[in-house]
């Protein structure tokens, strides 16, 4: 009978500090990999998908992969791994990061390789897991590896910020393990900042779905279809043509410049991880349409740095409400009396930010995580 390979013992589980890619680099050469039959309790079903599977047409460029390659990947608890996901498909579903409440479908691009993977969240808060499934063994290291960076863990400091700030020990007991979720593909980040300036996030989750049907890379993985953007495709469309997927004349050429800046190599991931954040802002707000309410996300969400996105609307709001004490209709506070308001999250800012973004959409009627 054909089966999905696992490994026949857990890894070891990541450190609780460890923000970075490397964790599991060295263990891939000593894994051995066990058979379990498909169907077998040990493993996921393989008929469990999508709520809404897409189909690749003929037409679409697709990467059709019939049998998959999977394994186990422990993660250091406390960890809410549907709770940390949910941002994925609170706002429709936009086909490049795919959540449907157990499984998580995406793509990693390494060296120019995409690689498209799926992981069932199995396990419980304080000891989650996810069953992975690749393409082939030979991209089982690059997956864990991102795997175990995906979901930011909080740093050494983040107890001292607990007993310090009553408003963040409240929401991590009211949402534990909650966690960001890095997001590693740089151009497909840079497109969801620029997708969601001045709309709604269903919106952008919409428009975003249209620009990778119709300039993305369908890949077909167990049956599941996910989409990774093509920065060299779009770099090379018209503003006419993205206008047609109904982005305004202006995001369609903020899209078209950051493609330019992604497939020329001018702008790239492995460039910006090197370099410190007043750098690393500068050379995204270099780029047409990047300002630096989204070079912050990049710097949170991507780069994993402990970046507070004092311009971004929900975060004003949240502050306001939480720190600020400000009533409901209240203005907004500045962006510069958000960030006094919460420069003593210090290294914690990332994790502090998603707990308040999660606090602020829960009490407006939105299921808890981070925004879209």
């Amino acid at each position: 009978m054909r089966g999905i390979s696992y490994p026949d013992r857990p890894m070891a589980r990541a450190s609780a500090t460890s923000n970075t890619m490397t964790d599991a680099a060295e263990m891939g050469s000593r894994r051995s990999w066990v058979r379990y039959p498909i169907g077998d309790s040990a493993t996921p079903n393989r008929q469990h998908g999508l709520r809404h599977i897409q189909v690749c047409s003929e037409k679409e460029r697709v990467v059709q992969l019939e049998e998959s390659i999977g394994f186990r990947v422990d993660l250091a608890g406390p960890l809410d791994i549907p709770a940390s996901l949910e941002l994925f498909r609170r706002f429709g579903d936009d086909l490049l990061d795919r959540w449907d409440g157990a499984m998580l479908t995406r793509t990693l691009r390494i060296e120019g390789k995409v690689i498209p993977y799926a992981a069932t969240s199995v396990g419980s808060l304080d000891a989650p897991a996810l069953l992975v499934r690749t393409p082939s063994p030979q991209d089982n290291v690059a997956v864990e590896t991102a795997m175990r960076a995906t979901f930011l863990q909080p740093p050494a400091s983040y107890l001292a910020l607990l007993l310090a700030d009553p408003v963040i020990a409240t929401l991590d007991a009211r949402f534990p393990g909650l966690r960001t979720v890095r997001q590693f593909d740089l151009f497909a980040a840079l497109i969801r900042c620029v997708s969601a300036q001045q709309v709604n996030l269903r919106w952008a989750t919409t428009t975003r779905r249209r620009l990778a049907e119709a300039f993305g890379d369908c890949h077909v993985l167990d049956g599941r279809a996910v989409y990774s953007l093509n920065p060299a495709r779009i770099a090379r469309a018209s503003v006419a043509e993205l206008r047609a997927r109904q982005f305004t004349t202006r995001k369609a050429e903020y899209i078209i410049a950051i493609a330019e800046a992604i497939a020329s190599g001018t702008l790239d991931l492995a460039t910006l991880a090197a370099l410190p954040d007043d750098e690393v802002i500068a050379r995204l707000t270099a780029i047409r349409g990047v300002g630096r309410w989204s070079a912050e996300w990049i710097l949170a969400r991507t780069l994993g740095r402990p970046t507070v996105v004092a311009g971004d609307l929900g975060m004003r709001k949240a502050v306001g409400r939480y720190y600020l004490d400000l009533p409901p209709k209240a203005p907004l506070p500045s962006e510069e009396e958000t960030r006094r308001a919460v420069a003593h999250w210090g290294d914690s800012a990332n994790l502090a930010q998603t707990l308040l973004l999660a606090g602020i959409t829960s009490s407006d009627g939105v299921t808890p995580g981070v925004t879209g």
